[in-house]
């Protein structure tokens, strides 16, 4: 395997609202990037604030005095993630090869983006995802841990993916210019614009692989430890790919299959509170969280959605 010796051209696109601490730090970490497999890329970091009243600006302004990379900073003032994802797409898609998503509430680790761009070469990939791993700004009550409510799935680096998140991405700029929005503006501020457009991309035959060293971790503030985001949360993961599935496949067919699906979640959860008890809150949570996932899937194919984005987590 060899790699092209030319330094690619990066832009690191952040979507940010209300958290000017937790900006701060991503700025900082972007700025430590060590690379060993990759030659040091030509990056910009383009930072989009979604708050009218610029709540970034003065973050931006410092953290630029002294950045590794040039630091832009734009102002989207519809409201949602779909419109601010857009707008740092359409500031530095047409001037770079690979445009990398990551949220203001992650942490990348040194190696991060000499991971992603590295298997992007190997692989010849398209699109490049990675692990998100959860940081408790407090020790996690111990039903949280055996439940394992924040630990997402992880993969062998190189293995094909059928969608991905926006969280921890690499993306090839042709490949998002070629797409509406690129984010649809529908999921704006219910989440899953990303699945839906990863799930558009991967109908087109976009290659998609996974970077199992390429690591981010994301803040989960003490506010998300507790049974009732958590069943939101699933809820809300339910709905959205309902959502996204009856988008790109309209039609009746599409409506029964996922109303038949998420009947049946909704069977298996309620047939698990029944053990539930002798799990502790850990298996009460888990049983209800699968009912819940059940209960979003028919709704979000009746075309109706919730609106996670309207709270704010954090700083």
């Amino acid at each position: 395997m060899t790699t092209s010796s030319l330094p690619v051209r990066v832009g690191i696109c952040i979507a940010t609202y209300r958290r000017p601490r937790m900006l701060a730090t991503l700025l900082k970490a972007l700025d430590r990037q060590t690379f060993q497999k990759v030659p040091t890329p030509r990056a910009t970091v383009v930072v989009i604030d979604n708050d009218v009243e610029e709540s970034a600006r003065t973050t931006v302004e410092r953290a630029g005095t002294r950045a590794r990379w040039p630091l832009c900073y734009g102002v989207e003032p519809r409201r949602g993630i779909s419109y601010a994802r857009n707008r740092g797409v359409m500031a530095i898609a047409g001037q770079c090869d690979f445009v990398v998503f990551v949220d203001d509430d992650e942490l990348p680790r040194r190696n991060w983006l000499d991971e992603l761009l590295f298997v992007q070469a190997r692989e010849n990939a398209d699109v490049v995802a990675g692990p998100v791993l959860a940081r408790f700004d407090e020790l996690p009550p111990a039903w949280v841990e055996r439940g394992r409510f924040f630990v997402r799935p992880r993969y062998r680096t190189g293995q094909p993916l059928s969608v991905a998140g926006a969280g921890n991405v690499l993306v090839r700029a042709g490949v998002l210019t070629e797409q509406s929005g690129p984010f649809a503006p529908q999921f704006a501020l219910s989440g899953a614009e990303d699945t839906h457009l990863f799930m558009r991309l991967q109908r087109v035959g976009t290659r998609m692989v996974w970077a199992d060293e390429a690591v981010v971790e994301e803040r989960v503030p003490k506010t998300r430890l507790n049974m009732r985001w958590l069943l939101q949360r699933a809820y809300r993961g339910g709905n959205g790919f309902a959502r996204c599935e009856l988008d790109i496949r309209p039609g009746a067919r599409v409506r029964v299959t996922r109303a038949l699906k998420g009947a049946a979640r909704v069977a298996q959860g309620v047939g698990l509170l029944a053990v539930a008890p002798a799990y502790g809150l850990c298996g009460l949570v888990d049983a209800s969280a699968r009912v819940c996932l059940g209960l979003g899937m028919p709704a979000g194919a009746l075309g109706f959605g919730y609106d996670e984005y309207r709270h704010v987590h954090g700083a």
